[in-house]
């Protein structure tokens, strides 16, 4: 008899500890841990094969993840003898719903609920999980069957959450609401009630509240992963120290992944510390090869950049550009590839073209101003005054901080780049906009000389002609004198050479020397006019 004790109580120990593994599984699944709960699922299936539940619940755990070919394999392998287990079959018809055989999955919940004749809330909560967590949901078929078994079960908080799950995956933010505050008036502790209030203010935009029942997600559930992750996220770029303080408790409380590595170098980078970052982003290049993401190499670019090595973050942000798909690329990669380009002498044409990249992406007022800017000293810088124009008539155009001096530059680079056309309309309007300003005359004179090049049409005078007249109103400036004589030397000029009119240009020639006494040329144009006229004068009196 004694040894019969014994042995029963071995065999009452093992079904205790079976069934504390598959409660700690199914704890495991909701903290979101699937992984681990993949391990303890199938430590209690090795021991207990027939368990239907443990089954069920591991082929739920892979459906959740996706994992559809290992849930087909995990069906496959369990016991014929548990095959017309109602959790076997709620299993099998979730994998039916899956794989998008809607009919076939609905007509097995429904012989399911006729076995059980609709009073396992067990199985009914199964049933709901599979319609609202399938890849293929049928949100209303799980709401109607929990609104039923609620009228028998009003205390079961799960019931509830549920209920809210499906009508916030259904876009209906009040009931889903409601359902949510009755699960928690059941059970204050239901942290999953919590958390889906979070995402349901988070959808809706509401910070403050979201927030709030994250906060109360952990409160109720301090082993709740995707609450930190999701509070982590918040802080990440308003305040790095708090989101590495949140982070180490999702990884703390969550199974590892490769992501884990990669929410962690983000981390370094955004707290500033960039050797470590570079050094954690290279390892996960060494370990993973082909299979890194991109983003890698523009994090090491961006550490670099910091640390003022402009050329190996050059290099590296050169191989996130040949290894990233061109549709993820952002305004501020092609604006670090064009600075980083731009601090590297003899490729500031590769930079304009990088900054104009940037410039077609870009969504505020505030950003375009920005790339506008380095578009236009790049341009500049590089002499390619055709694209300096371009670029300041944007500036013009959209910066409402746009002056006077943008106009002038914007004409000046049009008449570097010769194309006096357009820096003749710039000019004009300078001098529209500025009529008590000699620079908008100054200038449209120049313009206009250099399309008459010959004096022929005279296109310059009345514009020096207005510019004598402006610059007459004040006194004299060292700049203005010259502006003057200038003007004066080319109507003087224009009258001699064109109109033939010497005597008026004898005057603009001693008006000149008013304003410049010791002006040699001057002095030595007159005698010659002066000769010119005596005998025109002499041909005329003859005639």
């Amino acid at each position: 008899m004694k040894s019969v004790g014994v042995i029963f109580l071995l065999m009452f120990s093992s079904v205790v500890l079976n069934a504390q593994s598959l409660e700690d599984a199914k704890l495991l699944f909701d903290n979101q841990r699937y992984r681990s709960a993949e391990t303890k699922l199938h430590a209690s299936i090795s021991s207990e094969p027939i368990n239907a539940e443990a089954w069920a619940t591991l082929i739920r755990c892979y459906l959740i993840q996706g994992k559809l070919e290992q849930a087909s394999d995990s069906l496959a392998l369990a016991p014929t003898s548990i095959n017309e287990d109602p959790y076997i079959q709620v299993a099998s018809a979730g994998l039916l719903l899956t794989k998008n055989d809607t009919i076939a999955a609905k007509q097995l919940f429904e012989e399911v609920l006729k076995k059980t004749k609709s009073k396992d809330s067990k199985i009914i909560t199964l049933i709901a999980a599979f319609n609202i967590e399938s890849a293929n949901p049928n949100y209303q078929y799980a709401i109607e069957l929990l609104h039923k078994t609620i009228k028998r079960d009003k205390k079961n908080a799960t019931l509830y959450t549920l209920l809210g799950q499906a009508y916030r995956r259904q876009m209906n933010g009040s009931e889903a609401y409601r359902a949510f505050m009755q699960a928690i008036d059941k059970n204050p502790q239901d942290s999953k009630a919590y958390y889906e209030l979070a995402k349901l203010f988070g959808s809706q935009g509401n910070k403050e509240l979201n927030t709030e029942f994250l906060n109360k997600t952990i409160a109720a559930n301090p082993s709740f992963a995707p609450a930190y992750y999701d509070l982590y996220e918040q802080f990440i770029y308003t305040n790095p120290a708090r989101a590495k303080e949140l982070f180490a408790l999702y990884r703390k409380n969550s199974d590892y992944s490769i992501q884990q590595d990669y929410y962690y170098t983000d981390l370094l980078y955004l707290t500033k510390n960039y050797d470590s970052a570079i050094v954690t982003a290279q390892q996960l290049i060494g370990s993973q090869g082909n299979k890194a993401q991109p983003r890698l190499y523009k994090l090491i670019s961006y550490s670099l950049q910091e640390k003022g090595d402009t050329t190996q973050a050059l290099t590296y942000m050169t191989t996130f550009f040949e290894k990233e798909a061109d549709t993820n690329f952002i305004t501020k990669d092609y604006e670090t590839m064009g600075l980083l380009l731009s601090a590297t002498k003899g490729k500031e044409d590769s930079a304009i073209s990088y900054f104009e990249k940037a410039l077609a992406l870009t969504s505020t007022l505030q950003e375009q101003n920005n790339l506008l800017s380095k578009l236009v000293s790049l341009s500049k810088a590089s002499k390619n005054y055709e694209k300096e124009a371009y670029w300041l008539g944007k500036v013009y155009a959209t910066d409402p901080s746009a002056n006077n001096l943008t106009l002038f530059n914007w004409g000046l680079a049009a008449f570097r780049a010769k194309d006096f056309t357009q820096a003749d309309s710039v000019f004009g309007l300078y001098v529209d906009k500025y009529s008590d300003q000699s620079f908008g005359y100054y200038w449209r004179a120049r313009v206009n000389a250099a399309i008459d090049t010959a004096m022929e049409q005279g296109l310059a005078i009345p514009h020096y002609k207005k510019l004598i007249e402006v610059l007459a109103k004040d006194s004299l400036t060292s700049t203005s004198k010259k502006w003057m004589t200038e003007a004066y030397g080319y109507l003087a000029t224009y009258e001699a050479n064109t109109e033939k009119d010497y005597a008026e240009s004898i005057q603009y020639f001693e008006k000149l020397l008013e304003i410049d006494p010791s002006n040699a040329d001057a002095e030595k144009y007159i005698g010659i006019l002066e000769k010119n006229l005596e005998k025109q004068k002499k041909t005329e009196g003859q005639n």
